[in-house]
Order: C-alpha cells, then sequence, then structure tokens
C-alpha cells in the first residue's frame, strides 16, 4: 500500500472524534483497500458553489464530525485573520438531514471552546432564517448544516460572512487553508455564557416582515404544496395561513422532516418524479397553483394547471421572469436586480425597459447575493429555483418567495388572469426566451477526470455552429469575463438568437449544459415559441454529440 495515503489515514484515524468512522478506516487499511482509501483521502471537501458539500463517510473527502470540527476551527483562524470580533457571534443552524443534528452540535462546541460566542438556532429550520437572523443580529458569520437537495447520504456546512451573503474567494481560501493545518481542537459546552439560544421573536419577526410586503389579507386561491420531507412544512404552511390563504392541501406523508426522504428517488423537485404526489394532490382538489420546497426551504418549484387539464412545472426561469416583473414595478431608485450567467438574459432585458440595472453574476446565489454592493438588492434569482425576493435575506428563500409566488397568482386570478397569461404577456413583449439543460453525470474516484477531458477537449475544440446557428463568440471563463471573476466554464454566444453555457457543476460530480434560444414575437407568440422549441431541440442534439452525452 502506498506508504504517503497510509500515513494520512493513520494520522486522520488519530484524530477523529467519531469511533464508527475511525473503525471503518481501519477496516479498509486491513484490507488493504487502497482504491476507497484513495477516494477519501486524494481530494478532500472544498468549500464550492454551496461551501462543503458531500457524502456522510469518514475520511477528508466526507461529511462527517471530523470533517466539521476541522472545518469550523478553520472558520475560527477565518474570523481572526480579518479581524471580525468574536463577541458579534456566529450564527449556527441546521436542517432535519440525518447527521445535522451531529454536525451542528460539534460546530457549537468547537466554537464555544475557542472564545467565539454562538447563536444557535432553537430548531431545525430552513437555511434562510439563518442567514435573516445572522443579518438581524448583525453577526459576524453564520453556518448552516445542510445539503439542500442533494441525495439523503449527503450532508453540507454552508458559511456566510459579515454582510449576510456566503463567502466568496478569497474568504473560501483562507477557511480551507486554516481548516487542512488543523490541530487538536478545543470544545466548550452549551453551559458557557458564549451561547445564546436564537429567541423565537426573531423567527416571528421574519414571518412579520414578509406578512406585511406580500399577504394579500385574505384569498380563497387553492394552493396544493409539499416541503419533501423537509423543514420548510410547517412554518410555510403557517405563514400561508397567517397570510390569509384558507385553501391550502400538503401532501401528509412528505408534510414531517425525514432526512431518509422515503417517498422520492432524489429530493430536487427539478429531478423527474419528485413532485409528483403534490401533482397527483392538485388534481384531486382542483387546485389553482403547486408550490415545492426542497428539504431545506432555500428553494422554490410552481407548478399551474394548462387550459388542456394537464398541469406544468414551470422552469426555475420563468418563476424567476414573474417574481421580477413584479419587483421591477416596485423598484425605487437605488435598487437594482440580478441573475447568473446561466439564467435567462430576460431579466436583463426587463430591467433595461424598466430603468432598473440589473448585474450579471457567476452562478450561485452566494454571488447573486454580493450584487448589493451595487445598491439596494430589490430581487436576484438563479435558474436553479434560487429566489431572493426580499433584502433582508442575504441568500436565496424558498419561503418568503413562496408567498410572493401565491401573491402574485391571488392578485392575477382577482383580475381573471393566471400565471400562464402573465408569462404569455412578457413574451408578446419582449420575445419567446426558450431554455433546456444537458447534464453527464460521472461517479467517483474517476469522475473528475472525466469531466476535465471534456471540458479540455470542447475548451481546444470550440463549435463553429449549434442547431444551425452560428457560434459568434466563444469565452472562457476561466480567464475572467468582463467585471466577472475567473471561474471554470465556457459560454459559446449564438448572437441575437440566444447562448450556450457549459460547466462542472458546483454541488455534485456532473457536466452543465445551458442553453436558451430567443425568437421575436412578432405579433405572434404561438409561432415564436414553435421556432424556439425548434432551434433549442436542434442546438440540443449538437450538443449531446459533442459532449458525448447518453
Amino acid at each position: 500500500m502506498n506508504e504517503d495515503l497510509l500515513a494520512r489515514a493513520s494520522a486522520w484515524i488519530a484524530m477523529d472524534p467519531e469511533e464508527s468512522d475511525r473503525s471503518q478506516l481501519e477496516s479498509l487499511i486491513e484490507a488493504k483497500n487502497e482504491e476507497e482509501l484513495r477516494r477519501r483521502f486524494a481530494t478532500p471537501l472544498q468549500f464550492g458553489t454551496a461551501g462543503l458539500r458531500g457524502p456522510e463517510i469518514a475520511g477528508p473527502a466526507g461529511m462527517n464530525r471530523a470533517t466539521v470540527r476541522r472545518a469550523t476551527q478553520g472558520v475560527v483562524a477565518w474570523l481572526r485573520q480579518r479581524g471580525l470580533d468574536p463577541a458579534r457571534g456566529v450564527v449556527v443552524g441546521r436542517d432535519a438531514r440525518r447527521g445535522s443534528e451531529r454536525f451542528n452540535e460539534e460546530t457549537v462546541r468547537v466554537l464555544l471552546g475557542e472564545g467565539v460566542d454562538v447563536y444557535e438556532m432553537p430548531r431545525p429550520l430552513p437555511t434562510p432564517l439563518t442567514a435573516f437572523v445572522l443579518q438581524r443580529l448583525g453577526a459576524a458569520a453564520g453556518v448552516m448544516i445542510t445539503a439542500s437537495h442533494n441525495p439523503p447520504e449527503d450532508n453540507g456546512y454552508k458559511l456566510y460572512g459579515p454582510d449576510g451573503s456566503q463567502i466568496v474567494a478569497p474568504d473560501d481560501e483562507m477557511v480551507e487553508h486554516a481548516m487542512n493545518s488543523a490541530g487538536p481542537a478545543r470544545l466548550g459546552e452549551r453551559s458557557s455564557g458564549l451561547h445564546h439560544w436564537v429567541d423565537e421573536s426573531l423567527i416571528e419577526e421574519y414571518l412579520a416582515h414578509m406578512r406585511a410586503r406580500f399577504a394579500p389579507g385574505s384569498s380563497d386561491l387553492r394552493i396544493a404544496y409539499t416541503p419533501l420531507h423537509g423543514v420548510g412544512g410547517a412554518l410555510v404552511t403557517d405563514l400561508l395561513h397567517r397570510s390569509g390563504f384558507r385553501e391550502i392541501s400538503v401532501v401528509p406523508e412528505q408534510f414531517a422532516p425525514d432526512g431518509t426522504f422515503p417517498t422520492v428517488a432524489f429530493p430536487n423537485p427539478e429531478e423527474p418524479g419528485a413532485m409528483d404526489r403534490v401533482l397527483d394532490l392538485a388534481r384531486e382538489r382542483d387546485c389553482d397553483v403547486v408550490i415545492a420546497n426542497d428539504p431545506d426551504a432555500d428553494r422554490l418549484s410552481v407548478a399551474v394547471p394548462q387550459p388542456n387539464g394537464q398541469w406544468r412545472q414551470l422552469r426555475g426561469d420563468e418563476v424567476g421572469w414573474l417574481l421580477g416583473s413584479r419587483a421591477l414595478e416596485e423598484c425605487a431608485e437605488g435598487d437594482v436586480v440580478a441573475t447568473t450567467i446561466v439564467s435567462s438574459g430576460l431579466l436583463a432585458r426587463m430591467a433595461q425597459t424598466a430603468g432598473v440595472p440589473c448585474a450579471l453574476t457567476l452562478t450561485g446565489f452566494k454571488w447573486v447575493a454580493k450584487a448589493n454592493g451595487l445598491g439596494r438588492l430589490a430581487f436576484g434569482y438563479e435558474e436553479a429555483l434560487g429566489y431572493g425576493v426580499d433584502p433582508l435575506v442575504g441568500d436565496k428563500d424558498g419561503v418568503s418567495a413562496a408567498l410572493a409566488i401565491a401573491r402574485l397568482a391571488h392578485d392575477l386570478r382577482a383580475e381573471g388572469r393566471t400565471l400562464l397569461d402573465a408569462l404569455e404577456e412578457l413574451e408578446s413583449r419582449f420575445g419567446v426566451y426558450a431554455g433546456t439543460q444537458l447534464a453527464l453525470r460521472v461517479a467517483p474516484p474517476a469522475g473528475r477526470e472525466v469531466l476535465d477531458e471534456v471540458m479540455d477537449r470542447v475548451r481546444r475544440h470550440p463549435p463553429e455552429s449549434l442547431g444551425g446557428l452560428q457560434v459568434t463568440e466563444v469565452v472562457d471563463l476561466e480567464e475572467g469575463w468582463g467585471t466577472l471573476p475567473a471561474t471554470e466554464g465556457l459560454w459559446w454566444s449564438l448572437g441575437e438568437a440566444g447562448r450556450v453555457v457549459v460547466r462542472p457543476s458546483g454541488t455534485e460530480p456532473k457536466l452543465k449544459a445551458y442553453v436558451e434560444v430567443v425568437a421575436p414575437p412578432d405579433g405572434d407568440v404561438a409561432r415564436a415559441r414553435a421556432e424556439a422549441g425548434t432551434r433549442v431541440h436542434a442546438v440540443t442534439d449538437d450538443l449531446r454529440e459533442l459532449l458525448r452525452l447518453a
């Protein structure tokens, strides 16, 4: 067995506080399972698009107590390097995944042992509540234990900075450097005077603020809702009820938090089949709209009935257009809106018409949130179902977004219109922006190498055309683009007809391609939709061959 690998594994075992994890690694050493040991030690978890995220396995490539302990030591070192007063405190929250309570405990004890004030959330709650409390208290940082919509075997560690949004470079690099050189941890106890429970009044303050902004007062809009076994259920339904929505039907078997996610293959509302039960409920109850959150309730999915009786799940971009159009109507001087390079270009077009600045950011809501440096961020979104509808939350928020979309559906219904009617009005005014995604999912341990090979190939040999549309510009995002920092990805412009972005996922082992094709309406939205749909299919077919997707 490789001596360096054996030494690293032995050193990890010596400091790992979890007996079962130590036994797991010792068994791999005894079995001389070098392949599995390399999987766990070759590439430690790094702060990606959504912080640390990975499977709950022993070793630095997994989420476990040792990884969380080291990450929290890294956070403490980062606070000191940044000159952030530990008395301002760190807010610590968690979702209801398996392992979340254990990792929450580890985070709290390390912070207390290092002399940092801790503001611990009172129970498993949606991720955006941690972001809200951080801003409300003026804390130095925030940690949220969650893997959001990842599979049941995963967990994660999100880190927020003093501005209330997730950290970006160079802060993530500072944390990782300190994390990788961490020694034995000093542990504290909740009996310390540095420990504070976040009072329920702050949760109520959040709910009251969102009601003041979006509640209609009274509504007979019929809503079908599911939290997909996550932490959004009680909070979201309570918010909707207290905002005046009387007709709310929930999927009972998906309502209570359950980290095993027993009724879905993949707890992500974007995945096929995840919304089946709530759609069945909506048909049964003759509902007007379907609302779903992912397990930590920072994302929102929406579905609507069509005139033919079939239900249609709206794309993330479509929900972004709807919420964005309402936000632009309410923008004041100094407000900005923002979206990402892989999201639709329609928000920027609408903002230009409204005279509101629109920032284009890198992928990930942590970059969208940073647009508040340009002004008050009135609205921001990313196509992966992430929406920020209120500047008091420095992260995407599926709770307030659920109320905001319900309010919009209520207002339209009072006018005899629907969310689909509102989408058609936007298309008739600005054109049809048709989009889709492709994904190449790869399995570890060779997954990263496969992704690198595909990216290198298409970087060296970009297409001259896609779907019969000429590629008019090729941008290697690793070299930066305009004011955007360097990132891994490629942007292929199709001129006025659209664009394609190819990049590795920041949260999962897969390569993603984002396609958008634009067709002007010319007074005939149906014709423009058909034209755009044909072009999207043609571009997608060429991309499958280019990227060699199955």
